[in-house]
């Protein structure tokens, strides 16, 4: 692998597994369900869930890539062909490529959303509506099919841009700039909420404790946003093990961003809760907490005309490094194809994710009338991507570096011997397993 498709230091390779891991789930889908699942409950259960589904799939993933040294694919099937299986094991790669492109193309047209509020709050017309008045605008935005489009457009050249350099000079520089920068706008929200009277409310409800709010709605949804969250199951961190400098530990990289990630959700939510607490305002509005709520609450505090464009921006940035991390497994297949040419090949996979994403972007307008059991195409688009196709392919990944995977190659990646790695197969042939069949079942159960 040639030396500028690698990444060149130990701080640069958590920083981009970093910036795959945060992004929407952490400061867009962590508020708002944590608001409609108990704050607290959803909380605890969300980082038991990390430790016991995210962090083994997640080193699964990226061992099989550093231990290959290759395209997914390739690591794959040469990983299998020398444990004296089949070669056909290179298809599950497809299966994460193939969901990562359904993730990223619906994922493109809610930051083309991001990127339309982002330019509102910095003209000042977000902050003087009401709730209602920014409801409609909300609406109006998502039954707009030519806005729609273009900030979907807008938003995969945003992400070409940076996916058709090379790994060094792409993705590395724009994790290495933006990731410390999203973390000292994060510090700066929470100082600023921490001045408001829903502060204190807000540290209650997201960890004090409340275990009559005990479901297995709520379980299920808190194991779902642990596997969505550290954006596994997509194959991109298989792309990046390859990448991954040689003398760097997996399982201390993989414990640094799992840290990351969480302290992200919990920064942000208590920012958000703090603020919409001070308003009097519901926590438990959907995925309009972010777009309707918090803008109107913002817009009510002192400097809020300020504070809302820095919110949008911290969120474009998180967008923007998540977006260019999940299009790696697409682009090395396009590149390849191309005969090596990456500007190529992303360009090609950009065209493809944007076509793709038509059709949840569309599914607020044109095929608005497209539903099944109360759930729009958007929603069920989404839910059978992120809760049904990351969570197969992630099972299919543990499966293989449980079993299939010599044991010798995985006991050398992770550094383990005796009974540590006896402990680690045990994590990843029995327990994460059962986890992610709960997870796969039960969305199954809810089409």
């Amino acid at each position: 692998m040639p030396p500028e498709n690698r990444i060149t230091s130990n701080r640069a390779f958590i920083f981009a597994i970093a910036g795959a891991a945060i992004g929407l789930g952490n400061i867009w889908r962590f508020p708002y369900v944590a608001g409609e699942n108990g704050g607290s409950l959803f909380f605890l259960l969300y980082i038991i869930f990390v430790v016991l589904l995210g962090l083994p799939v997640m080193v699964a993933e990226i061992v099989v890539g550093r231990a290959g040294r290759a395209s997914p694919a390739s690591s794959l099937r040469q990983l299998a062909v020398s444990a004296g299986h089949t070669r056909h094991w290179s298809k599950l790669a497809w299966m994460g490529t193939m969901a990562a492109t359904m993730i990223l193309s619906f994922y493109s047209v809610v930051s083309g959303w991001v990127l339309h509020f982002f330019f509102q709050s910095l003209t000042g017309e977000l902050t003087a509506n009401s709730i209602q008045a920014t409801s409609i605008h909300f609406q109006q935005l998502l039954e707009s099919p030519w806005q729609v489009v273009l900030y979907h457009g807008l938003f995969i050249v945003m992400t070409v841009a940076i996916s058709g350099r090379a790994i060094s000079k792409g993705i590395e520089r724009l994790n290495n700039w933006l990731m410390p920068l999203m973390y000292m706008i994060l510090v700066v929200l929470l100082i600023y909420a921490s001045q408001f009277s829903g502060f204190a409310p807000a540290l209650d409800y997201l960890f004090a404790f409340r275990f009559e709010a005990v479901s297995s709605g709520v379980v299920l949804e808190a194991m779902g946003h642990a596997f969505f969250t550290l954006a596994i199951g997509a194959c991109c961190l298989m792309a990046y093990g390859a990448y991954m400098p040689e003398r760097q530990s997996v399982i201390k990289a993989v414990l640094v961003v799992a840290l990351l990630d969480v302290l992200v959700a919990v920064m942000v939510g208590i920012a958000t809760f703090a603020v919409v607490f001070s308003e009097g305002l519901s926590v438990a509005e959907g995925p309009g907490l972010m777009f309707i709520t918090l803008p109107v609450a913002l817009a009510q505090m002192p400097f809020g005309s300020l504070v809302l464009p820095l919110f949008f921006l911290l969120l474009v940035m998180a967008v923007w490094t998540s977006a260019v991390n999940l299009a790696e497994p697409l682009v090395v297949v396009m590149s390849r194809l191309c005969s090596g040419f990456r500007a190529t090949g992303a360009a090609i996979a950009g065209v493809m994710i944007f076509l793709v994403g038509l059709i949840p972007g569309l599914s607020f307008s044109v095929w608005k009338q497209v539903s099944l059991n109360g759930k729009t195409l958007f929603d069920l688009y989404t839910a059978f991507a992120t809760q049904v196709m990351l969570p197969a392919v992630g099972l299919l990944v543990l499966y293989f570096c449980g079993y299939i995977m010599e044991r010798k190659v995985l006991a050398e990646q992770l550094g383990m011997q005796g009974k540590s790695l006896k402990t680690w197969q045990l994590l990843i042939r029995w327990v994460s397993p059962a986890l992610l069949l709960m997870v796969i079942i039960g969305e199954l159960f809810q089409f």
